[in-house]
């Protein structure tokens, strides 16, 4: 698919407006869905300071961008507008759009607001100008119209926040291709270095 810019902000005026620190924001999404959990990229770290550098995947396993693939897909059964949805790309991403700017703003953080099917999600084709390869852009929020549940990806964290409903979160538990827990936004995140 060739992305879709979207200039209809009032779809992520729940995260634009939301009153969470930003680094909860931009790890979770917004506050108020049921429950959370944090899908393990990399596992946590073992001892404070760890450098990111210190740890290797498993051969096996999804890289980001399949993974944030696989949640979305299992999220989509889960909302009423899997036809309807819209996507976040941060802008420090070398994937500059001609003549569109950043439009979504939270502390510290701007993205390029996007929208189309979830089941497109991560088969997008860049305009001609980019320098980042598509199978790098990993975005940064995901949700539904209907705002039944929200994914978000920050550039600095070795996991993918989902906030859902309890039936939504049992089906990313349950999937043995990904590294699930469960997640309170409130409280600090094990973090690399």
């Amino acid at each position: 698919m060739t992305v879709k810019t979207s200039s209809y902000l009032p779809a992520a005026s729940w995260i634009t407006e939301a009153e969470e620190d930003w680094t909860q924001l931009a790890g979770f999404g917004p506050a108020g869905l049921p429950g959370y959990v944090r899908v393990r990229i990399l596992p946590d770290p073992e001892r404070p300071f760890q450098s990111e550098n210190d740890v290797s995947p498993s051969p096996e396993a999804l890289g980001d961008g399949e993974q944030m693939r696989l949640v979305v897909q299992i999220l989509a059964a889960h909302t009423g507008t899997p036809e309807e949805a819209f996507f976040c790309l941060w802008d420090g991403w070398d994937t500059p759009i001609p003549g569109f700017k950043p439009m979504v703003r939270i502390p510290h953080r701007a993205y390029y607001l996007f929208e189309g099917p979830l089941r497109e999600v991560g088969q997008w084709q860049l305009p001609a100008t980019s320098q980042t390869p598509e199978s790098d852009l990993v975005p940064a929020f995901v949700w539904p119209a209907d705002r039944a549940w929200c994914v978000a990806k920050d550039v600095d964290q070795h996991w993918i926040g989902v906030g859902a409903g309890e039936a939504a979160l049992q089906d990313l538990l349950a999937e043995p291709r990904l590294d699930v827990v469960k997640a309170d936004p409130a409280e600090q995140q094990p973090f690399y270095l």
